[in-house]
């Protein structure tokens, strides 16, 4: 990926010059074909630069992908997938040290406004919308994370009366991500409060997907509790107790949600036995 990248930089490069020269000489003509065979070469750069960097991505080195994009920044500064990758490596370095929320909004920011202002939020991912406002909480920027929310509540309520049938996470996926991320930094009052929110009405937004994510937030308090290292407000247990009662109903009320949780349960179990061999593979290589 790296040699592939680094001739297609080269190629831009050459063909950056030959632009500057046709322009010295005014020839229009030669202007807009070279441009047009400039962004082609961009777009085949751009997959080379994202394959190099999900390898360190993958193994969570983000300081390394950020290196591999800071060399791409001299082509595809304005480019959209690279301004969103940008954004994605600047939250997640956030989420372990607190110092880069600000740089990843100034990336995700101009990309969810644009949308916005065309009426076209929906059209972003769910989980670019997530991101940008928790990263505007931890900016102290709460103002503009309920105006965003509020937006997107709006456009899925258009939505909806457009196509009753089509199904809408948008503002569900972001509740569960401000609430999980609340239930990682030990605020569970204010974060399982999200969660349940999150899946309200449960038989619209309560499935399989959802609750695979919504449990580790319920987990993650009782396992707390259990080790005596968190003290959770009799409110916020009486409603963590209430919503599981409904998910329960929901679950057994629902065959496709119940065959769902059945795969999951089967996948997970897969993973701990796949995990468990490797880990036998080892000892008994040692």
């Amino acid at each position: 990926f790296e040699r592939a990248a680094n001739a297609k930089a080269e190629e831009m490069r050459s063909l950056a010059k030959s632009i500057q020269d046709a322009r010295l000489r005014r020839d229009a003509e030669r202007v807009k074909r070279l441009a047009a065979r400039y962004d082609d070469t961009l777009e085949a750069y751009v997959p080379f630069l994202m394959a190099q960097a999900k390898i360190y991505w993958d193994r969570a080195h983000y300081a390394q992908v950020e290196k591999i994009f800071k060399r791409g920044a001299e082509f595809c500064s304005e480019h959209e997938t690279f301004r969103l990758n940008v954004a994605h490596t600047r939250f997640m370095r956030a989420l372990r040290s607190d110092d880069t929320y600000g740089e990843a909004v100034e990336y995700y920011e101009p990309i969810v406004l644009a949308k916005v202002e065309s009426g076209e939020v929906l059209s972003v991912t769910p989980i670019v919308l997530a991101n940008l406002c928790v990263a505007y909480i931890m900016t102290s920027r709460n103002e503009d994370a309920e105006s965003l929310m509020r937006r997107v509540e709006k456009e899925e309520t258009s939505s909806a009366r457009r196509d009753p049938s089509r199904p809408r996470f948008h503002l569900t996926i972001i509740n569960l991500v401000i609430g999980t991320l609340y239930c990682a930094k030990g605020n569970y009052e204010f974060g399982i409060s999200r969660v349940i929110k999150s899946l309200e009405p449960h038989e619209e937004k309560l499935e399989a997907d959802t609750w695979f994510y919504a449990k580790r937030c319920f987990l993650s308090l009782l396992e707390g509790m259990a080790k005596r290292l968190v003290a959770a407000k009799d409110e916020t247990v009486r409603e963590s107790f209430a919503f599981l009662a409904a998910a329960e109903r929901r679950g057994r009320a629902d065959r496709t949600f119940r065959a769902s949780l059945r795969l999951q349960r089967w996948m997970d179990r897969a993973h701990r036995a796949r995990r468990a061999s490797q880990v036998l593979a080892q000892l008994c290589h040692g």
